[in-house]
């Protein structure tokens, strides 16, 4: 009998990174496997559950797909040996954290579906807010799901449209007539490879190319790791169709445009949070996002201190940037344990380990008898942040004054970002200075809403999880939890 592992979900206050996608296509039949890996290591900071890969030979049987899928890491779900049996010249890769549907091996992507027109490959970014009424359209129609994630239902649209459709790409645009909400999506099929955005432009997606291979991804930093050059970014609800003879084909005059004349919509925590500070994303650097964050927050939430801190990662740079500004220096209060994963094992409850401090440490050398100002991206539940200032204090700071790169949340998410119901949020019903009281800091500070825009050089952002105004109207059933199977 194995022996059970009890785990734990990360319990810190932070926002989980919903997905990274990655596909690859080389024309010169060189495989593909290795690169993905590489790849989705570049984008494990967008997903830590589970990861998959799937490649198929265009010059072999057609059809025929070689997939492998598990919970964990990158680097712990594959090895060199796995990889190097995993031939093909076309594939896609996926890493996951779960915001629908359950954190399960079946969950895991990327999809492999067989059906009458041969085989598909999906890897998917994104939250539907249609998904319970599609499955149930699914299902009435004799579908029988093996998930609980929105995923399936897009891959069975698709290959559902396919059969009535003269090429795959004509199947994508169909399936997205009918899709809600947030997506990015890569779809491999027996001799193409198919990017999608959804029109509003929720979750990134850009092109690259190597030699005689191209590329999609969530984000730019993992063409870097794979010597791919940057071509540009996916359009909001473009289709583009990587084929050989042909290369990437796109036709812009079928891009789908949000409804009733919406603008588009990006999410702005790809720029404060998700994203990878190397990343560009429609053509805004997140360094330079988060920089200016906190120059605005030096600007607009000034306070005399001695030191200026990030809590690792993405408030490091927005710390460089309020130092910068207020002309205070930066300096380092947290050591990280990059070792820790999503889960851990679970402390009992009658130990002392800290889920906080299993991660950071601070520096007591570093901040003893300093006023320090302390940078972070978000306070969602607020039970990370009062540790944090907490383990500051028993360092010997003198002072401990927060300042958030993101205004309060007040509403939750439905596009894929983990941002729970109001009531789970510290900010609904109550006033800065309550939640400052609450994590005991000795002064609290956010962004600006109206600095947002400035981030992101004018580009349309989603605010809704600030403000409670959503690029679309919210879903009226639960697409949180697990659909029956």
């Amino acid at each position: 009998m194995k022996e059970k592992v009890y785990v734990q979900e990360d319990v810190s206050d932070k926002l989980k990174e919903e997905c990274g996608v990655f596909g690859i296509y080389d024309f010169s039949g060189e495989d593909v496997a290795s690169s993905i890996y590489y790849g989705l290591l570049a984008l494990q900071h967008r997903g830590q559950e589970s990861c998959g890969i799937a490649v198929s030979d265009t010059h072999g049987p057609k059809g025929k797909v070689l997939s492998t899928r598990g919970m964990g890491l990158v680097n712990e779900v594959f090895s060199s040996e796995g990889i190097s049996s995993m031939k093909g010249d076309i594939g896609v890769g996926h890493v996951r954290y779960s915001t629908a549907g359950g954190s399960t091996i079946e969950n895991a992507q990327p999809l492999v579906l067989n059906y009458i027109k041969g085989t598909l490959a999906l890897a998917h970014n994104g939250n539907l807010l249609n998904a319970p009424q599609l499955r149930r359209e699914l299902a009435r129609d004799g579908a029988i799901f093996q998930t609980t994630i929105d995923s399936e239902v897009v891959a069975y649209h698709i290959a559902r449209a396919r059969v009535k459709t003269a090429s795959v790409e004509q199947a994508v645009a169909a399936a997205m007539q009918k899709l809600q909400g947030a997506y990015s999506l890569i779809v491999m099929s027996p001799r193409k490879l198919i990017g999608a955005r959804d029109p509003f432009g929720f979750k990134p997606l850009c092109i690259g190319k190597r030699d005689q291979a191209y590329v999609l991804a969530s984000e730019s930093c993992a063409l870097d790791t794979i010597g791919a050059e940057f071509i540009r970014d996916v359009e909001p609800g473009e289709i583009v169709t990587i084929s050989p003879g042909q290369g990437i084909v796109s036709d812009k005059s079928q891009c789908l445009k949000p409804e009733d004349g919406k603008q588009t919509a990006r999410c702005i925590f790809e720029y404060i949070y998700f994203g990878r500070p190397d990343s560009r994303m429609d053509g805004v650097s997140v360094y330079r996002s988060r920089l200016l964050a906190g120059k605005f927050l030096a600007m607009d939430s000034p306070v005399e201190a001695d030191m200026v801190v990030g809590v690792p990662e993405s408030g490091n740079v927005a710390a460089m940037g309020y130092s910068m500004e207020s002309g205070i220096p930066y300096g380092t209060a947290f050591v990280k344990n990059g070792y820790v994963g999503r889960t851990f094992i679970k402390p009992k409850q009658s130990s002392r380990e800290s889920s906080v401090q299993v991660k950071l440490n601070v520096l007591k050398e570093a901040v003893r008898d300093k006023r320090i100002i302390m940078i972070d991206d978000s306070i969602v539940r607020g039970t990370t942040s009062d540790r944090i200032v907490h383990m500051l204090r028993q360092a010997g700071a003198r002072e401990v004054h927060m300042r958030v790169s993101s205004p309060p949340f007040l509403w939750p998410c439905y596009f894929g970002t983990d941002i729970p119901e109001r009531e789970q949020l510290i900010a609904y019903k109550r006033s800065i200075e309550d939640i400052r009281r609450i994590i005991g800091a000795d002064s609290l500070g956010y962004l600006r809403l109206e600095r947002l825009e400035e981030l992101v050089d004018g580009l349309p952002i989603c605010k809704g999880c600030f403000n409670g105004s959503y690029p679309l109207d919210p879903p009226t059933e639960n697409i949180r939890g697990e659909y029956e199977k």
